[in-house]
């Protein structure tokens, strides 16, 4: 049984049953014309490993500010993001972010440092979270936990505060909030209820309100990318099919660096960098076949990676989703956890374990010294990595075990690790990609996966973007698995392009035309029982007639596509027609065949509530209940309607708080 009583016996009221087949109603008047009411939009890419944002002022959108570039950064590492680490002081209040917050809680003495609660990577929890709510906890470096909501929102106010400052200091008049519309942006695989909590984090960080939605939009990473790579000209990005050489330098150069070679339009000035976006579809889009090239967008980040296939319409250059997206945490976050898998091989899991929670600041160094030289790794490198070990965990390596690291080295028989006597872990080429190998075999694994689906034919090009995109490993394996099919092919500054692309779908959320629903949605219904069809079990009998009870009464199934604004509608009517508060529960669940709503993986997501009561007693003997929802954006809307009064009820699709 599932999580939910037949809702007609437990209510005691016999609920409603359908009137009319479905019909699909395009709303003419879905395109909101309050566009210009905000000057400028600003794009957060919130990531697992970094996060950054970018903006435009809506009067001369082909420019788009990548923010100032921030204190601190890391050897080996440069970047317009700040790591996405967040630092609260003992009592629990906001502290610092980003390079400043990881500065800080390094400095602190050990005895001090454990009462400050530090957080990093911990976007990755609302994917990996199975029932995720308002109530979810995030843990700090230190095992204490505080709840995930404030912790987002702290990190989204501290964003908020950054960017509004920056547009004031260049505007030289303070920017309210009023003036701006936010996007951010989420993994395309997360559930919805992730999607819903970022949104509600966003809430509480004061960006937008329960009462002016529209002002926060939440934006899906690859399709942030995917309107990006649309406005890609032939100098902005690197093909890695080409064998001839790209912007000058032959192809074996390329891979290495083009990236810093970038010849993008840039005017540098007040820090920030200004990237000018013709107001054109790039060239490239000249060789695909309308309504037949489809296009696959691969966006690896730290935590997720994940994929979209698109299709776009000329001339404007809509698109037009053609497979849901899909994808996994096969994110660059993998390559640290098999490095933490070696050290606990090396030193023992007992060791690694304490010394994370002994010495937090120590381990946090030695991880950003493992990824700057996670990111020279390439497939034809000859030279070892070395990587220094802090002088802490050597000494508390000694007092724990009694004997050295280099000791410990010689034992292990790990025999691709070597220690210097500098003080360093050095290791061969081999074995830094032997850290790669299970995260990048996942995610060519996944996409052979979307190749074979035969959706996913005539696939012109394959666009790589997010900052693990920059791997030459990753960039080698995707090459050679599916370079004999499509073009794969790296925008410059590729880290960015998600952010770039975000503010442009702020500028143009209607770009995207089209989208796949990732799950099934309907409500709960009486139908006429018939014997031989329906379960016994679920027969009632109210008043002389036989209904059905729990029916799942489909509106939409998954992986279907919806126009962007489109709704569907559906009529009821009370099984009992004396009846006046009408109650339709909507339920949504993973799986396109769904006849009940006690089945297994069906989840109640919203509840309309329709009360009648003092509306005219000259009503129809069948009272006609418009159900209607609308698709589209990342949020749902339902709305319930009686024909003879116009009374309505509305409510926004709920996945966090049934």
């Amino acid at each position: 049984t599932s999580a939910y009583s037949s809702p007609a016996k437990s209510l005691g009221d016999p609920g409603i049953t359908p009137l009319s087949p479905s019909h699909i109603v395009k709303d003419s008047d879905a395109e909101d014309a309050v566009e210009q009411l905000y000057l400028v939009v600003v794009a957060i890419d919130f990531g697992t490993t970094s996060s950054g944002y970018a903006y435009s002022f809506t009067k001369e959108p082909e420019c788009i500010h990548v923010m100032r570039r921030w204190e601190g950064g890391d050897p080996g590492v440069s970047n317009q993001k700040t790591p996405t680490t967040i630092l609260l002081t003992p009592e629990r209040k906001f502290h610092s972010f980003g390079y400043a917050a990881r500065d800080f809680y390094h400095d602190l003495d050990p005895t001090e440092s454990k009462h400050w609660l530090y957080f990093e990577k911990f976007k990755m929890k609302l994917h990996t979270t199975g029932n995720l709510t308002m109530e979810t906890d995030l843990t700090a470096a230190n095992g204490k936990k505080v709840k995930a909501l404030e912790i987002f929102a702290y990190a989204l106010q501290f964003f908020k505060e950054q960017a509004l400052k920056e547009l004031s200091d260049q505007g030289g008049s303070d920017f309210e909030n009023t003036e701006v519309r936010w996007v951010i942006t989420v993994p395309a695989i997360w559930k919805q209820p992730a999607k819903q909590f970022m949104r509600q984090a966003a809430y509480k960080a004061g960006m937008a309100s329960p009462d002016n939605p529209e002002q926060l939009i939440i934006a899906l990473e690859p399709e942030a990318a995917s309107i990006y790579c649309r406005k890609l000209r032939l100098h902005q990005m690197i093909d890695l099919s080409s064998r001839a050489p790209v912007n000058g330098y032959s192809p074996s150069d390329t891979i290495g660096t083009g990236f810093t070679q970038a010849k993008e339009h840039v005017r540098h000035k007040r820090q920030s960098r200004t990237f000018m976006v013709e107001n054109v579809i790039g060239e490239i889009w000249s060789e695909l076949e309308e309504g037949r090239d489809r296009y696959i967008v691969v966006d690896s980040g730290g935590g997720t990676v994940d994929m979209t296939v698109h299709q776009i319409r000329l001339p404007e250059g809509h698109l037009k989703e053609l497979y849901k997206a899909t994808g996994g945490p096969y994110g660059s976050l993998g390559v640290d956890y098999e490095f933490e898998k070696l050290l606990c091989k090396i030193f023992g899991e007992d060791f690694i374990e304490q010394f994370k929670i002994k010495r937090p600041a120590a381990w946090v160094d030695l991880m950003i010294a493992f990824e700057s030289r996670k990111r020279a790794a390439a497939p034809d490198r000859t030279n070892p990595l070395n990587i220094t070990l802090p002088f802490s965990f050597i000494d508390y390596y000694k007092k724990f075990r009694g004997h050295s690291v280099e000791h410990a080295l010689r034992k292990s028989n790990v025999d691709f690790v070597k220690w210097s006597s500098q003080g360093m872990l050095r290791m061969s080429p081999d074995a830094m990609n032997a850290l790669f190998k299970p995260t990048i075999d996942q995610i060519i694994e996944h996409l052979s996966e979307v190749f074979d689906k035969p959706e996913v034919t005539n696939v012109k090009f394959l666009f790589l973007v997010g900052g693990f995109a920059e791997s030459p490993l990753l960039q080698q394996a995707v090459q050679s698995a599916f370079g004999a099919r499509c073009r794969v092919i790296i925008p410059q500054d590729v880290g960015l392009t998600i952010l770039k692309g975000a503010v442009l779908f702020g500028l143009d959320p209607a770009v995207i035309k089209v989208r796949r629903s990732p799950l099934t949605y309907g409500v709960g219904v009486l139908n006429r029982f018939v014997e031989g069809k329906h379960p016994p079990e679920k027969l009632l009998v109210k008043d002389g007639t036989r209904w059905c009870t729990d029916v799942f009464d489909k509106f939409i199934s998954a992986d279907q596509s919806v126009a962007l604004g489109e709704t569907v509608t559906r009529s009821y009517t009370p099984a009992k027609p004396s009846q006046l508060v009408i109650v339709i529960n909507i339920y949504s669940s993973e799986q396109d065949n769904v006849g009940f709503i006690t089945e297994s993986g069906v989840k109640k997501c919203g509840t309309l509530r329709l009360d009648l009561t003092g509306t005219d007693t000259a009503v129809p003997n069948r009272r006609e209940i418009k159900t209607l929802m609308q698709f589209g954006d990342t949020e749902i809307k339902a709305m319930a309607i009686d024909v003879a009064t116009s009374k309505s009820v509305k409510v926004g699709i709920d996945f966090l708080n049934y």
